[in-house]
């Protein structure tokens, strides 16, 4: 049944995984775009696209929308890594 669901679903690209990442690890898109080297219009783009694919309102609501997609938990991943930002 999950893989079902992954087949079934939008493909979340590398870097839109990234961006799910970052913002698990609770960046702000002006932190995500520093981090990645890119605009945070870029990121809010980004943003905007998981939002439509997982289905959910609200960017906060992205690591918990991928995990459930996925089964990867960006929440772990965040902790593991910690983000270093320039700055």
């Amino acid at each position: 049944m999950h893989l079902q669901l992954i087949r079934t679903s939008p493909a979340i690209t590398d870097r839109q995984r990234q961006i799910v990442e970052l913002i698990a690890a609770g960046c702000s898109n002006e932190e995500v775009a520093e981090h990645l080297g890119i605009s945070a219009r870029t990121v809010k783009a980004h943003c905007d696209t998981l939002r439509r694919k997982l289905g959910v309102e609200r960017r906060r609501q992205i690591p918990a929308a991928y995990l459930r997609l996925t089964g990867a938990d960006p929440f772990l991943r965040a902790a593991s890594d910690p983000v270093p930002l320039r700055g």
